[in-house]
């Protein structure tokens, strides 16, 4: 998924090497020893348990980010954060708000996401800012653009209490698994095979998968933008995937970067959508092949984050059995809250 930082998170950063500790690093072990109190279950990986913290589970590297992020990062109220659960279309939404928010200092042919990965210019808070401090997107404090896969109730207070306005996407369950589960076989991991279809679809549908369940991350941010309509923008994939230009505008407002009657005219909205389309990101050399992101070691290359996008691939993997059972999980949890009837 997007977020397994390193193949050995645990050890040194190439800079820490040299200098100081970062603070993380200092507080690791601390970290390490609260997680060791908290349940542990198997895995999609054989070595690579799930440690329960919050209702969620985690794996440990990104439980000891996630600690690190809450005690330390610091948001400020013109923020704006990338939401997800992964898998949702994270990557495709951290190229749209990067693309947003800094149209006016690139023309078609001189923008980043050309040469560089999405994932380079929105940091993620639980793994970039802990284990990577020294990225130069993260030291650059007119950078308003983060991102997350923490569930909103265990976001850091600091980007409750700023205000700062929240991205959330969120995907059919059945596409998110598959996508999920697709992509952990890309991982360069020391942790063993992934778990067969079968045993990793028996524990998605009980809850039991990184940041997960699923539903109820999702059922966390739909709460808490029934609460502050103004602070989140909560978005679906499927809807977005179908006819994007609305959305992209709408996403461009809520930002506070909406497009002018002018570029309108000339159709800035549709160049946006043009660039940080599935198809043109993918088909990009920066995305290609073995090339992997400039800034950070990762675990996946960046072709990784480019599989199909296309909405109801689940049809070619998941049994008859398999779709009743997941949808009528999806029914019975959403019942009565008003997302399944929420197309904006």
């Amino acid at each position: 998924m997007e977020s397994e930082p390193l193949t050995d998170p645990t050890g040194p950063n190439q800079d820490e090497t040299k200098t100081e500790p970062s603070e993380f690093k200092k507080n690791q072990e601390r970290y390490k020893a609260l997680i060791s109190t908290f349940t542990h279950e198997k895995g999609w990986r054989p070595k690579q348990p799930y440690i329960e913290y919050g209702g969620h589970w985690w794996i440990q590297a990104l439980l000891e980010g996630c600690l690190h992020a809450q005690e330390f990062f610091q948001a400020r109220p013109n923020d704006i954060f990338v939401c997800s659960y992964p898998k949702t279309g994270t990557t495709w939404l951290k190229a749209l708000t990067f693309a947003i928010a800094n149209r006016s200092r690139f023309d078609d042919s001189s923008n980043p996401l050309l040469k560089r990965n999405p994932h380079e210019f929105v940091p993620y808070i639980e793994i970039d800012f802990p284990f990577f401090p020294q990225l130069d997107v993260l030291n650059n404090k007119s950078n308003t653009l983060f991102s997350t896969h923490i569930p909103h109730e265990l976001l850091p207070d600091s980007v409750v209490r700023s205000g700062c306005n929240l991205v959330y996407i969120w995907r059919d369950p059945k596409d998110t698994f598959i996508s999920l589960w697709t992509f952990l076989h890309k991982s360069r991991s020391p942790f063993g095979p992934v778990n067969s279809l079968e045993e990793s679809f028996d524990m998605f549908c009980r809850g039991l998968s990184w940041y997960g369940p699923y539903l109820d991350h999702v059922l966390g941010y739909w709460r808490a933008y029934q609460e502050n309509p103004d602070k989140i923008l909560f978005l679906k994939y499927e809807f977005m995937r179908a006819d994007p230009l609305p959305y992209v505008k709408k996403l461009a407002e809520f930002m506070g970067f909406g497009f002018t009657e002018e570029e309108e005219q000339k159709g800035v909205a549709e160049n946006v959508v043009n660039l940080c389309s599935f198809e043109t990101l993918k088909n990009l050399e920066a995305n290609k092949g073995e090339k992997e992101r400039e800034d950070r070691a990762a675990v996946y290359v960046n072709s990784a984050f480019f599989r199909k996008g296309k909405v109801g691939d689940w049809s070619n993997y998941l049994t008859p059995e398999m779709v009743a059972r997941i949808d009528g999980i999806m029914d019975e949890k959403f019942k009565d809250t008003g997302l399944l009837e929420h197309g904006q």
